[in-house]
């Protein structure tokens, strides 16, 4: 399990909460050294592997907007699997305000994030 024997609910629940606070390195140190993320651009997303890849697709999230609050509806595990609904509600820097709901599928392993896919509404 881990962390702290809470498990893979707990791990991404660090995870989210990191990226929430626009951390980069408290996420990362959360990821796995082989760690996936499927981004989010139509019409499959965009698929990222290591770290250093994935850390750059999740800067140019936080870089994207002037701020950003993403907000867990639910979360769910399956094993080592994890199914977070969620909500970012950002402010551009024009000044604009948007929103978007999606789902992320996360596999835990050893306490890291191995995987990040997500999917959007829209």
């Amino acid at each position: 399990m881990s962390p702290a024997d809470g498990g893979a609910v707990a791990t991404v629940a660090l995870f989210n909460a990191a990226f929430d606070r626009r951390d980069l390195d408290a996420v990362m140190a959360l990821m796995s050294q082989d760690c996936v993320f499927d981004g989010t651009s139509p019409p499959d997303g965009e698929r990222f592997t290591g770290q250093d890849a994935v850390a750059g697709a999740f800067r140019a999230v936080f870089d994207g907007a002037r701020s950003g609050t993403f907000t867990t509806e639910e979360i769910f595990a399956a094993g080592d699997r994890v199914v977070a609904r969620w909500r970012y509600d950002w402010v551009d820097h024009a000044g604009g305000a948007g929103h978007v709901r999606g789902v992320d599928l996360f596999t835990v392993a050893d306490g890291r994030v191995v995987e990040k896919l997500s999917y959007v509404k829209g």
